[in-house]
């Protein structure tokens, strides 16, 4: 049997210091995760456990990308976050674990459409049309797990147009990397290829075309993207 047409794939994402690339399955996001950024959305943190959304691996975009302001919107916002790469299967691991499973991290922009998730929000709809959508999901390189040490400590940040907009600690994350693997893999099995975008501190703000956005997180990398006019 030949398949009647072809579809598109998600790309192959760089690792530092290597030839090879890595290959996307599955994206999944972490939702509410810094209680900074819970509580300027008028949210409070569930600490009895995580929530998740997820994106479609083809909505993932290379770094240096220059991306049309997407429809249906007319309120963008950037989200800067760590990027857990999964690199062995792991299934109800504990967390105590689940550090095996991480084969690297990379910085991320979880681009969202802010009034239709306020619009979900209010109606206590899904949030796909926020969220899931083409090209929503930055991903920088990815840096190995053994070359960044330890990823609790580092600094994360954005500046739209050398305006600084997002700052914050990896560590003021309300659940840890580890938490969130065990926790994950007791509802999936998660396997190479997977990506968890971790959550976003306050400075959540709204782009507009011609807009340049520069994030990073010490000792990971950084990530580049600039907003074109809408299609």
């Amino acid at each position: 049997m030949k398949p009647m047409f072809s579809v598109p794939v998600a790309p192959l994402v760089p690792i530092k210091g290597r030839e090879d690339g890595y290959p996307v399955h599955r994206i999944f996001c972490v939702g509410r995760n810094y209680a900074a950024h819970a509580a300027e959305m008028g949210n409070e943190v569930d600490r009895e456990e995580p929530f998740y959304f997820t994106k479609p691996a083809t909505a993932l975009t290379l770094s240096g990308a220059s991306i049309a302001y997407p429809p249906g919107t007319r309120d963008l916002h950037h989200e800067v976050e760590l990027v857990v790469a999964i690199g062995q299967p792991a299934f109800r691991v504990k967390v105590e674990e689940a550090a095996y499973a991480v084969f690297g991290f990379a910085v991320g922009l979880d681009m969202t459409r802010r009034d239709l998730q306020n619009k979900a929000k209010e109606k206590r709809q899904p949030w796909d049309l926020s969220k899931a959508f083409e090209q929503s999901a930055i991903i920088s390189e990815i840096a190995a797990a053994e070359d960044v040490g330890n990823i609790e400590k580092p600094r994360v940040w954005l500046t739209v147009n050398d305006a600084l907009r997002q700052e914050g600690l990896i560590s003021d994350m309300v659940w840890s990397v580890p938490e969130i693997i065990s926790h994950l893999s007791h509802f999936y099995h998660l396997a190479p290829g997977d990506l968890i975008y971790t959550g976003t501190p306050s400075g959540v703000g709204a782009v507009v075309a011609g807009d340049r956005l520069h994030g990073g997180i010490d000792g990971v990398g950084t990530v580049d993207l600039v907003i074109a006019e809408a299609e």
